[in-house]
């Protein structure tokens, strides 16, 4: 009897042991979307969702989709084609998913626009740390992508995280930094309507002070925007340009190569470098369909390089558009008036700094002030 009672105790205690080391492998269950818990260090309280495909590569590369407002993991897994694409080439897909009512991400705080600032950011770079480890990913091969408020964080992991990311897509966003309101999850109206705006030589300024000390490569980046867009206006499309273009050395007004109906007919595809590209939309509004195969292509997932479109594409000479800021009377802060929405303040800032009557200089960030 005594026997028995032990062994039942041992067999037990096996099993409870297996269950243990069973736990997270139920956990990594492939083909459908995971919440994972536990991820690590998760200062805003962000949650994690990831899909691993049946067929994941060895060393799989990892692509990290960051949902709109009101979006969750789950939906953005829904609504976009990485999961199925996925299955096609065995890369692992995270989904992060906002903490906040109404989920727009924290793009607007100090800590977020921080290298490992204890914020959205940082909770996001985890996620990718802890899918590296756990199955074994590339490191080199981590890219990152998001429509609207998940573009404007694809912006800020980009400034933020350079050396975790090798390339990114963006589905109508803003420039890292240009929603700064010193609050967490704050809302820039400044910035969505496309005030915000300053040269590419700043808003590179305002990237390399969310990493400080960073001297590497920053990701590649494709720039997407619709020309119809009224809840981020197109003029963010711009500012994005100058400040990656600032960033990468590009002439953000003399594309290298312009590409007329690409990806798809409605837009034109600015190429600035091997690391910047642009796509421009004017008839679509707020977002851009996500193009998957084309970011995969991007990213060099797949090959072709970013670059199919329906049909043979005209090749152009023809500007990025742009929309340049009314300005006063050129450089200096003596005999010269900026006007209305023209940059007016911000560090490293040599122009005009009164503005022209009725207007006042108000800070939007610490980077940038403007006439309103």
């Amino acid at each position: 009897m005594k026997f028995l009672s032990v062994f039942s105790t041992s067999l037990l205690a096996l099993c409870q042991l297996a269950a243990a080391e069973e736990a997270p492998q139920r956990l990594a269950k492939r083909a459908s979307l995971q919440q994972v818990n536990g991820f690590g260090s998760n200062p805003s309280g962000a949650k994690m969702f990831i899909y691993v495909p049946n067929n994941v590569a060895a060393k799989p590369a990892v692509v990290v989709a960051i949902h709109h407002c009101q979006g969750t993991g789950t939906s953005y897994y829904q609504s976009t084609p990485y999961a199925r694409l996925a299955d096609q080439h065995g890369f692992i897909v995270i989904y992060p998913e906002s903490p906040y009512s109404g989920t727009c991400w924290d793009v607007s705080s100090t800590a977020t626009l921080t290298h490992n600032g204890g914020a959205n950011s940082n909770s996001i770079a985890n996620m990718v740390t802890y899918t590296l480890g756990k199955y074994g990913a590339d490191a080199s091969r981590v890219y990152v992508t998001g429509s609207s408020s998940g573009a404007m964080m694809t912006n800020v992991m980009a400034a933020t995280y350079p050396d975790m990311f090798a390339a990114g897509s963006v589905y109508n966003g803003v420039p890292a930094g240009c929603f700064y309101t010193g609050t967490v999850n704050g809302w820039n109206s400044t910035c969505s309507q496309g005030n915000s705006r300053a040269t590419p030589e700043q808003w590179a300024a305002t990237v390399r002070k969310m990493y400080p000390g960073y001297a590497g490569a920053y990701p590649r980046l494709q720039i997407y925007h619709g020309g119809s867009d009224t809840t981020l206006y197109p003029q963010n499309y711009n500012e994005t340009i100058k400040e990656w273009a600032g960033v990468d050395g590009y002439n953000y007004q003399a594309p290298t190569q312009t590409l007329d109906r690409t990806p798809i007919q409605q837009c034109t595809k600015y190429v600035f470098g091997d690391r910047l590209q642009g796509i421009y939309c004017p008839s679509i509004g707020h977002t851009v369909p996500v193009q998957g195969e084309e970011d995969l292509k991007w990213f060099g997932i797949i090959g072709g390089g970013g670059g199919s479109n329906p049909g043979t594409p005209a090749t152009t000479t023809t500007a990025a558009p742009t929309a340049s800021p009314t300005n006063g009377n050129g450089g200096g802060s003596g005999g010269c008036a900026a006007a209305q929405w023209a940059q007016c303040g911000g560090q490293g800032y040599t122009g005009c700094k009164t503005c022209a009557s009725p207007f006042t200089c108000k800070a939007s960030n610490e980077w940038y002030s403007q006439c309103v």
